[in-house]
């Protein structure tokens, strides 16, 4: 009943993105290969959505490949991502240069970056994520550098994607649960005083669906010091049923404000096929609300879409490795959403 994230953008893509964006080619707010192609991806309207749209990333490179092969109405359709803002998941291995090659480039643009941390050790399980920082040690050694790369400019950062609820129902052994509270709530702590950094404390999704067992954990891992708490990572579950479910949560931890993924929720989530796989690459959902600051509660304070439309859950029904982009699946996602 729990969604699974995926490590987003693999390192060296990473990297080489940021690299990129420090060169320029994000600079003016639009370019990178969709402007090659006679398609730029540019900036959304400030004012609803301040969130940084990256010119470089995996779907714009797909809408570049479409229009040289001739496929316009596939290229519109990716467009539907291409031009959104999305999640960037820093690496491992070089936290500092892509935290700052994403807000320098975000700053350029006169946006904020999204930021997804997702990087504790013994992560996601022993499943299709695993992995994380070797140790407690390594994880802070990140963490700095993560809060160095980011410095004094606009972020807004998702913290730890099923961390906390893989806590509460059991998943964690038990040996590294009292670890796991300590370095969330460092985390908080060292990246809530940045001076313009925003941090989100990941708690779950509306198909976990107990607030009454969750709340406890998460104040334990810091939440009264963040800005709020995320819901619905990289899973499927409505945006009225998020808001339901974060409101619940938020009245036990001092009306915390919270944002929602809604990046693929447009269909709700999958219920025909076992209950245990259907966070994984599920067929027929879509995208759902474009990201906005402009909510339906003033609790939430954004739909984002932390989960990058396009990029697999897993090697579930077909799909490359977590994280991978699947061009098939961001297609699907995006005409079911029409």
């Amino acid at each position: 009943m729990y969604g699974k994230t995926g490590a987003g953008a693999r390192a060296s893509m990473a990297v080489l993105g940021a690299a990129l964006l420090l060169a320029g080619c994000s600079s003016g707010g639009g370019g990178g290969k969709g402007e090659q192609s006679g398609a730029p991806v540019t900036q959304q309207p400030k004012n609803a959505d301040p969130f940084w749209v990256n010119p470089d990333g995996n779907a714009a490179e797909q809408v570049a490949a479409y229009d040289k092969a001739g496929r316009d109405d596939d290229a519109e359709q990716i467009r539907k991502i291409a031009g959104q803002p999305t999640g960037e998941w820093i690496g491992p291995e070089n936290p500092e240069q892509e935290a700052r090659g994403f807000t320098e480039a975000a700053e350029k643009a006169d946006r904020a970056a999204i930021l997804v941390l997702y990087n504790i050790p013994h992560r996601d399980c022993g499943q299709f994520s695993q992995g994380g920082a070797a140790d407690g040690n390594a994880y802070r050694t990140w963490i700095d550098g993560v809060a160095r790369g980011i410095g004094d400019r606009p972020a807004t950062v998702i913290l730890e994607p099923d961390a906390i609820l893989h806590l509460v129902n059991q998943c964690t052994p038990e040996e590294f649960r009292e670890e796991r509270y300590d370095l969330l709530k460092g985390a908080v702590t060292q990246l809530a005083s940045l001076k313009n950094t925003k941090v989100y404390l990941d708690a779950g999704n509306a198909g976990w669906g107990h607030p009454d067992q969750i709340f406890e954990p998460l104040r334990a891992a810091g939440v009264d010091r963040a800005d709020g708490f995320s819901v619905n990572v990289s899973n499927f579950y409505s945006t009225d049923d998020s808001v339901a479910y974060g409101k619940r949560l938020a009245a036990k931890v001092g009306n915390k404000h919270f944002v929602i993924d809604t990046s693929r929720n447009g269909n709700g989530p999958y219920t025909r096929g076992k209950p245990d796989e259907n966070w994984c690459n599920p067929p027929g959902r879509a995208l759902g609300e474009n990201p906005t600051t402009k909510t339906a509660d003033p609790l939430v304070d954004a739909y984002l879409w932390i989960k990058r439309p396009g990029e697999s859950d897993g090697t579930c029904k077909g799909g490359p490795k977590a994280g991978e982009w699947w061009a098939d699946y961001a297609l699907k996602l995006a005409k079911a959403s029409e």
